[in-house]
């Protein structure tokens, strides 16, 4: 993935690495404003948990028509409020302000991010062993099984992450697993898993590989496969809403007080809006994640154990989002002939970056005054 670190002025640099530089604002005064962006994300999506797994439904029902939806004033003010915080964000991303958010959390997350790969690696080794002790199941809580080979067999990709050369195997088992479910679940149920399957597999192929080019890109397909599982996880607040009443009355204070018709609507608006900021600007998409992680936090005191792990691997990847320094604003940035691949630190990671902006405007122009004269 190719990215300009901006931050400042400065060029390219790398988690761990990090130069010495001054910062316009106040770390009170940072902090201020981050929260001040993240409170207005969170305020509209309180905790919330996977309705398969602790509430009844019927995947083959009716949905709800879209006309319902669209016709919901509830709706368009969640859209509206999501829409705000967006806007309010990107102004701020261009702001002194924004530069300093980028630049504290960088140093926040360094640490972090100077480990992405042991650490990603690491949660999806402990999430398939957490799925295996409690047996039953596979790939997610709500997919049940018989079967103990399935279980066992979840345990061998555990064992195949922490090694290149058994990363594909890893991989390739995620995405069986996912495919040996159809015999029991209907295809409908099973897209739920689809995308953070394909991208977590996406990864592991990615972090495997020896071309640079491909490995560099593992973070963004993660990313993606978060985002478009969010998305669509989301939907089935607008199309099946009754799925989610049962829960809304077995836990009323979920809602905050709020009428369950006027909840259920602008949960899901906030739910999709941050999923979809995951592939926005970097200000945007690591705000985003983090106030995913605080609602996924959330959600564990009322839900327990099975939604944290249930979770497990959607929160790692968000904190890896959250800690990315990429400054680039695009998802996927073009490749540049003046790129210079850099390292990161312990991994022999591949990570492009591109000079200063101007750099390559100022040789264009000098250039183009030789061919004058």
């Amino acid at each position: 993935m190719s990215c300009v670190h901006a931050a400042n002025g400065l060029g390219p640099r790398e988690p761990g690495n990090e130069t010495r530089e001054r910062n316009p604002l106040s770390l009170s005064r940072v902090a201020a404003g981050l929260a001040a962006l993240s409170a207005g994300a969170v305020f509209a999506l309180p905790a919330q948990a996977h309705v398969k797994w602790f509430a009844p439904y019927i995947v083959d029902a009716a949905p709800q028509p879209i006309s319902t939806t669209l016709t919901n004033p509830w709706f368009w003010t969640g859209i509206g409020l999501v829409l705000a915080f967006f806007l309010a964000t990107l102004a701020v991303e261009r702001m002194t302000l924004g530069r300093a958010v980028q630049t504290g959390l960088d140093k926040i997350s360094a640490p972090l991010w100077s480990r992405s790969d042991d650490f990603m690696r690491a949660s999806i080794g402990a999430y398939f062993v957490a799925i295996f002790a409690v047996g039953g199941i596979y790939l997610t809580p709500d997919l049940k099984t018989d079967s103990e080979l399935i279980s066992w067999a979840q345990l061998l990709i555990a064992a195949c992450v922490f090694s290149r050369r058994t990363m594909p195997i890893a991989a390739a088992g995620i995405i069986t697993l996912w495919v040996v479910a159809l015999r029991e679940y209907d295809f409908f149920h099973l897209l739920d898993y689809l995308a953070l399957g394909v991208g977590v597999s996406a990864y592991l192929l990615m972090a495997s590989s020896n071309d640079e080019k491909w490995r560099a890109r593992r973070f963004l397909a993660l990313r993606w496969g978060i985002a478009i599982a969010l998305m669509w996880s989301s939907l089935e607040k607008f199309a099946y809403p009754d799925w989610f009443y049962p829960l809304v009355e077995e836990k009323p204070f979920l809602t905050f007080g709020m009428p369950r018709d006027v909840f259920i609507p602008m949960a899901g608006v906030a739910e999709f809006t941050l999923g979809f900021g995951l592939l926005w600007t970097p200000l945007v998409r690591r705000l985003s994640a983090v106030a995913l992680l605080v609602i996924f936090f959330t959600a564990v005191y009322p839900f327990g154990r099975i939604d944290l792990v249930g979770h497990a691997l959607i929160m790692a990847a968000l904190f890896l989002v959250a800690a990315d320094p990429c400054r680039e604003a695009k998802a996927a940035a073009a490749k540049m002939p003046n790129s210079l691949p850099l390292r990161q630190p312990g991994h022999g990671a591949g990570r492009t970056c591109r000079r200063p902006p101007g750099a390559r405007e100022r040789l264009l122009g000098t250039s183009w005054g030789i061919l004058r004269s």
